[in-house]
């Protein structure tokens, strides 16, 4: 871990565009790069921190309590089948005192811009404090609890405001409450468990709340207590809590924002405004910072591993047999470039697994290409996915389209012109790189050893590979 002392940049201001954001684009493309803490930064509460790309490397393994031996799609099958096969859910404990109540602003106190809030991007329109953060809502009608990863930038010292894509779980429990014409209860944890943050990014099934993925992950109950302001559970040991509310039809400007496809893809726009009644914080606060930037990045990385395993379980769970193994690219930020590697059994299975995986609830976000292998191939590794796929599809027959697919604003594809009508629908490909079903086994062989050969070869030579 790597410290720094928090500077005015060039620009004069305290860390973001400068420090922060320069060393977040050095360090978060690379998963061997050491998680970096800037403490010490002008103007800001006295031992408050930011922390970047702790998730990279060794502790992506670590967070998930697997060892860290393990590579990367053996640390997505282990998550898979330790946690996804049989859903074990644990609700949150609710507990009367925590660590987060250390520090309490209310009222005239409150003043989000005393924390040290990096601005990530150059031309982002403004500091954006919620980056490693999530947002804590209730459904106004069925009452379960979502936890939801949505940017969070800082208009003033006492509102921010958040961007939230259309069909995510929060913006439907946001649409309720304004077609209610209710004030809309929002907690963010702006600093926390890392554990948490991790399921609150990822497609945990509507109707269930993060917070019972953890506590089944950990095998114990996360505990939470009940916000004084809103009501809403908040993480007792969370670094950093902003309360307050959505009144509805207020709004200001938001963004733009450097996004995770790595383009500044939805521009500025009105967006609703959270009235902050207070915040709580611990002794010395650190803020979880995880800036999208051009993949693969580190968001990319730590979303591949969970989104992988999530997408292997939604296309078993519809059926499909001889499912091999399942990867969400990170050169695709997990999203957009997907890989089903399957055992063939019948006519059909590999368009069946494409098409599912193509619009199954994790693959139907924003994806672009779905591409089927064969189980000879490691659906992790770009150079084999890609021969095989330029070896064993045909343009004209091997092909699929799909046309008005779930997408968002933030999707770069989408023309200017369909994106001011709200139609924010995408295509997507599905690429039959497998042994046609007819004649796979009149396909040319492969020169190349068995898996089982290459594993004795490096166990007896992999010596004379070492420097």
């Amino acid at each position: 871990m790597e410290k720094h002392n928090g500077q005015p940049d060039l620009m004069g201001n305290p860390i973001g565009g400068g420090a922060g954001s320069a060393v977040s684009e050095l360090a978060l493309h690379d998963d061997d790069a050491p998680c970096f803490v800037f403490e010490d930064v002008p103007g800001t509460i006295k031992g408050s921190r930011v922390l970047v790309n702790f998730f990279g490397g060794r502790r992506k393994n670590m967070t998930l309590g697997f060892p860290t031996d393990l590579s990367k799609i053996e640390l997505s099958e282990g998550f898979r089948t330790n946690f996804m096969t049989e859903l074990k859910r644990i609700p949150p404990k609710v507990v009367k005192d925590g660590p987060i109540f250390e520090n309490v602003m209310k009222g005239d106190d409150v003043d989000v811009t005393k924390f040290p809030t990096p601005q990530w991007h150059d031309a982002d329109g403004g500091r954006y404090i919620g980056t490693g953060s999530f947002n804590i809502t209730r459904d106004p009608d069925e009452g379960w609890v979502n936890c939801g990863t949505y940017r969070v930038m800082i208009h003033d010292a006492k509102s921010v405001g958040f961007y939230i894509s259309p069909g995510k779980h929060g913006r439907i429990m946001r649409d309720k409450y304004l077609a209610r014409n209710e004030p809309m209860p929002v907690a963010i944890v702006a600093g926390g468990d890392p554990m948490a943050f991790l399921m609150a990014c990822s497609e945990v099934p509507y109707g269930i709340s993060e917070y019972d993925i953890v506590g089944g992950i950990r095998g114990r109950p996360t505990e939470v207590i009940n916000g004084p302001v809103t009501g809403l559970p908040i993480p007792a040991n969370a670094e950093i809590v902003i309360e307050g509310f959505v009144q509805p039809g207020k709004e200001r400007i938001e963004g733009p924002f450097g996004e995770w496809t790595g383009y500044y893809a939805s521009d500025l726009r009105p967006e609703p405004v959270l009235d902050i009644k207070a915040i709580y914080y611990r002794n010395n606060p650190i803020i979880l910072g995880c800036p999208p930037l051009r993949p693969p990045d580190e968001i990319a990385r730590y979303r591949a591993v969970v989104r992988s395993a999530l997408l292997r379980d939604n296309i078993e769970k519809a059926g499909v047999p001889g499912i091999t193994s399942v990867w969400a690219h990170e050169v695709g930020s997990a999203r957009l470039l997907l890989v089903v590697g399957i055992k063939q059994r019948y006519p059909g299975h590999s368009k069946q697994a494409g098409h599912i995986a193509a619009m199954c609830h994790v693959g139907a976000y924003c994806g672009r290409y779905v591409i089927v292998v064969d189980d000879d191939i490691d659906v992790s590794n770009l150079e084999e996915v890609i021969w095989a796929m330029i070896t064993r599809s045909d343009p004209a027959t091997s092909i699929d389209i799909i046309t008005n697919a779930w997408s968002t604003p933030l999707d770069p594809r989408i023309e200017p012109e369909r994106k001011a009508a709200g139609d924010n629908t995408n295509s997507r490909g599905i690429i039959d790189a497998c042994r046609p079903w007819h004649w796979k086994d009149k396909f040319p062989r492969v020169n190349m050893p068995t898996p089982e050969v290459r594993r004795l070869a490096m166990q007896k030579f992999g010596h004379l590979l070492r420097n």
